[in-house]
């Protein structure tokens, strides 16, 4: 049967992005979003087969050999790294992927239906809400809820969004914030259990267990079902780092994706380039 989308280009609109996941999921594969930091990427990400690819500003520190946790500092513009990714390496290399935008929606300085109206411009089919604040914790989270910087922005980012036909895919680390999100409109939901390990620069430690893994993430998706029964629900970070690792919890949970950044991106340009150059160092005289 013939692909109907060929042929097809960003930027989509909101129905027709929920239509080409949800033919994912009626054909029994699972949804795969992939972070592009580059335009080789993304271009061989689309190649691949995956179903989003979204811009993030930690894509650009990622490739840089910097952990993804770059991208939550204030090393930079985050809505402008996205927006620079997008318009000169990304967007002009995928043919047809829906190519998603990560919005830091909590920046102060940013009037967010100008903004998104210039994401939708630029040719971006949607929103991600990275830089998050859902994935923050602990007294540093209370003092940017009381100053103005609340997560509370975040989902009227994805509500304004929604206004614009914008498809619109979060990030949340709660069942309370999937709810929210779920109220304000998000077409898919990613439950996020905390930073990617393995490679170079993920985390060794602050990791959490599967059995956390997978509660979490069924917590997360129960919340949010609550409100709507019309939501994507991916997983991603955490103990999640390989395809296998990804079909155990969309076997265990009610997830029907994953979400891959460090785990697509990072991992397969450490591992393809260290065993490369490794044969190139094999040759003899």
């Amino acid at each position: 049967m013939p692909n109907p989308w060929t042929g097809i280009g960003n930027p989509y609109t909101r129905e027709e992005v929920v239509a080409r996941l949800q033919s994912t999921v009626d054909s029994g594969k699972a949804i795969i979003a992939a972070g592009a930091g580059t335009g080789i990427s993304a271009k061989f990400i689309e190649k691949g087969g995956a179903d989003l690819i979204i811009i993030y500003n930690s894509g650009r520190f990622r490739m840089m050999g910097h952990g993804s946790t770059a991208g939550m500092m204030a090393y930079g513009d985050a809505n402008a790294i996205a927006m620079e990714i997008g318009e000169y390496e990304v967007l002009p290399v995928v043919k047809e992927c829906p190519v998603i935008c990560g919005v830091h929606a909590t920046d102060p300085r940013r009037r967010m239906w100008h903004w998104l109206g210039k994401v939708k411009d630029m040719g971006f089919s949607g929103i991600n809400n990275f830089p998050t604040h859902t994935i923050v914790d602990g007294h540093f989270r209370g003092v940017l809820e009381e100053t103005g910087m609340s997560v509370e922005k975040e989902y009227d980012a994805v509500n304004l969004a929604r206004r614009m036909d914008m498809f619109s895919i979060v990030y949340v680390g709660s069942p309370e914030e999937a709810k929210r999100m779920a109220e304000s409109g998000a077409d898919a939901i990613i439950a996020h259990v905390g930073t990617t390990v393995g490679g170079s620069i993920g985390v060794t430690n602050a990791v959490v267990s599967w059995s956390d893994t997978i509660k979490r993430t069924q917590d997360i998706i129960d919340a949010a079902k609550t409100v709507r029964d019309d939501i994507f629900y991916l997983c991603h970070g955490g103990p999640i780092n390989t395809p296998e690792d990804a079909a155990k919890v969309i076997g265990e949970t009610d997830c029907v994706g994953f979400v891959g950044a460090s785990s697509l991106e990072r991992m397969g340009v450490e591992e393809s380039l260290t065993s490369l150059t490794k044969e190139f160092k094999s040759i003899s005289l």
